[in-house]
């Protein structure tokens, strides 16, 4: 049996130490200010990004790794004998799945998977540590993908924002909200749904009423208590603060402690902070 490589995309948000320790390789997309092209994860720090925003009073481009960047990464990999399984960024945000699978089509057929998470962030990460999970277990690509394509649409990914600023200056709400966000202190509560993003609750003044909400979301729904992702952008303390309430209130095998990459907090800012998990 060939061996089974799993891929993903620099939105997984999953940290180094992670991606080394379970054999994850990725595929970065890309961070551009000023026409100047920077590898998320690679050329650019997050604390950079926020830098550079401050300093320029706008938000960067992102765009998606290219169909060749997909076939410079995987032709090693099929070269060595290796089948690869790639999970990548909702296609109704990016045209990275799409990239990705135009350059599946450059192999013989099969060697390459490519399975669409309709999610972002720690939502595609969760999918990608599945996968890993059951290459362990000694599973045949064919099963995983089955696995792994079943279990997308119970991803429950939602976060916590702390300024509509970013998503104002990225055109993702307009300045009437914007305004009315800032004078009430509107910290909303964005979920994922069906691969897009959407604005859900809207609690007002501290934070932490906001996740509150959030984690209350998550201990009424029936859930996979095997792996729970906490990812944050510059707000460990928040982080570490659902980290306790969880383990207080669900016993949960593995919490996973991330931090955002540069193309998620180009788009949700800083002080933001996430929970991730799947429904049975």
């Amino acid at each position: 049996m060939n061996n089974i490589h799993i891929f993903s995309d620099s939105t997984c948000d999953l940290n180094q130490e992670i991606l080394e320790k379970n054999n994850i390789s990725i595929v970065p997309l890309y961070v551009v200010f000023d026409n100047k092209t920077f590898k998320d994860g690679f050329d650019i720090t997050p604390k950079e990004l926020y830098e550079k925003v401050d300093k320029l009073n706008t938000l960067p481009k992102t765009s998606a790794p290219s169909p060749a960047d997909f076939y410079n990464s995987f032709k090693p990999v099929i070269d060595n004998g290796d089948t690869i399984i790639y999970i990548g960024l909702s296609s109704k945000l990016s045209s990275t799945i799409q990239n990705a699978k135009l350059a599946a089509r450059q192999f013989e057929e099969g060697k390459v998977k490519v399975i669409d998470s309709l999610n972002l962030s720690t939502g595609i990460g969760l999918l990608v540590l599945k996968a890993v999970d059951y290459v362990n277990l000694g599973m045949s690509s064919d099963e995983i993908v089955k696995k792994i394509e079943a279990m997308v649409p119970n991803v429950r990914k939602s976060f916590v924002i702390n300024t509509l600023d970013y998503l104002y200056k990225g055109g993702r709400c307009n300045s009437v909200q914007n305004f009315i966000g800032s004078v009430f202190k509107i910290k909303p509560i964005v979920k994922v749904i069906n691969g897009g993003m959407i604005l859900g609750q809207k609690p007002r003044g501290k934070r932490k009423k906001a996740i509150d909400i959030m984690l209350n979301d998550l201990l009424k729904n029936n859930i996979d208590n095997s792996r729970i992702i906490i990812a944050h952008s510059m707000d460990l303390d928040n982080a570490l603060y659902i980290k306790n309430q969880i383990e207080k209130e669900v016993n949960v095998k593995d919490i996973v402690l991330t931090t955002a990459g540069c193309v998620i907090c180009s788009h949700c800012g800083p002080k933001t902070v996430s929970i991730c998990y799947c429904n049975k």
